[in-house]
């Protein structure tokens, strides 16, 4: 593999600022010798090296990397955190990162019992790498996102698009990728299975009959198709967000999700938190979060199935309030899910 970078000087012969804070970013991680090369684009000089290379892959920013496998096109990076997380925070040579069916949990539990949440995040992102998704929608998961690029670690995120988002819930998705300059994958629901519960049942059915059908398709379903060659994912759950999770534990196996020949690894770094404890570090860090979360919507799902709570009231009352409290649960995260077990 060879990495170049391509970083952009001054008419006057001083590095553009972008430029000169990445290179202070992959110094500080103890990369930039990792990089092949470093090609300067002159500005005012379309023939230096660096203006050639940026014509030649169609690139307008300052700096980008250049990183060529030897198969297939190089891929373009213009963040250097993504570039570090991806590319260079990978040590050359370095082996798969280890099976989830490896993991002794009895151990790992022990290991991690008193940590703090950011550092449970760096031993799952150790261990897992860019392999470990976080499950990205409202202030815990963002937090988990925040807590992520600090490590510097790679990882990957999604986001479900269930079709039925608010339009704050879609914008501040965007957001979050533009602040963080990270890949969200955001992932949809089959067409053909929603077509076909929209023709029969139309788009309100989960009032009469429970919210389950629906979120069975338009969330369940394509959660798992997003983890299903994955050896593990990091949720937001907390234990004091509803009464089915008042027992999460901070690593467990996750049945509903693992597949007949693997074990996924589910981590929920911020079970023992409480909201105050999320919101402080949203606040103190100046984390982007959802504006509905401003207006009363303390638990933020789908539009139709999440209004508003009244001071006093549960947050998750706000969710599927017409159905019993202790079945406010969409499906992804089952009770009763926690264990040590260890697969021989």
């Amino acid at each position: 593999m060879r990495v170049t970078m391509v970083k952009k000087l001054l008419a006057d012969g001083s590095a553009c600022r972008k430029c000169a804070q990445a290179e202070d970013l992959l110094q500080r991680r103890g990369v930039y010798d990792r990089l092949d090369e470093v090609v300067i684009a002159q500005e005012g000089d379309p023939e230096s090296p660096g203006m050639k290379l940026a014509r030649e892959h169609e690139v307008d920013l300052a700096p980008f990397w250049i990183v060529e496998d030897g198969d297939g096109p190089p891929r373009i990076y213009t963040s250097a955190i993504q570039v570090f997380r991806d590319v260079l925070a990978i040590p050359r040579g370095a082996p798969p990162g280890p099976d989830s069916d490896d993991l002794d949990f009895d151990a790992a539990r022990q290991k991690l019992a008193g940590m703090t949440p950011i550092e449970i995040v760096q031993w799952t992102l150790e261990r897992f790498g860019s392999d470990c998704a976080i499950a990205f929608s409202g202030a815990e998961d963002v937090a988990l996102l925040d807590m992520a690029i600090e490590t510097g670690l790679p990882f990957s995120t999604f986001v479900l698009d269930t079709g039925r988002l608010h339009t704050e819930t879609y914008e501040f998705v965007d957001q979050v990728r533009r602040h963080y300059n990270i890949t969200i994958d955001v992932l949809s629901p089959d067409a053909a299975s929603l077509e076909a519960l929209v023709r029969a049942k139309g788009l309100f059915s989960f009032y009469e009959d429970g919210h389950q059908e629906c979120c069975g398709i338009r969330k369940v379903e394509t959660l798992t198709r997003a983890l299903r060659h994955r050896p593990a994912w990091m949720t937001g759950q907390r234990r004091d967000q509803s009464p089915t999770r008042a027992d999460v534990p901070i690593l467990q196996t996750d049945p509903r999700f693992s597949g007949p020949d693997r074990t996924l690894v589910k981590v929920n770094p911020l079970a023992e938190w409480s909201e105050a404890e999320v919101w402080a570090w949203i606040r103190d860090r100046g984390v982007p979060f959802n504006p509905l979360h401003e207006r009363g919507y303390a638990s933020i799902g789908c539009a139709p199935c999440t209004r508003p709570t009244h001071p006093g009231q549960h947050p998750r009352e706000g969710r599927w309030w017409w159905e019993d409290a202790t079945k406010r649960e969409c499906g992804l995260h089952l009770a009763g899910t926690a264990t040590n077990r260890r697969r021989r």
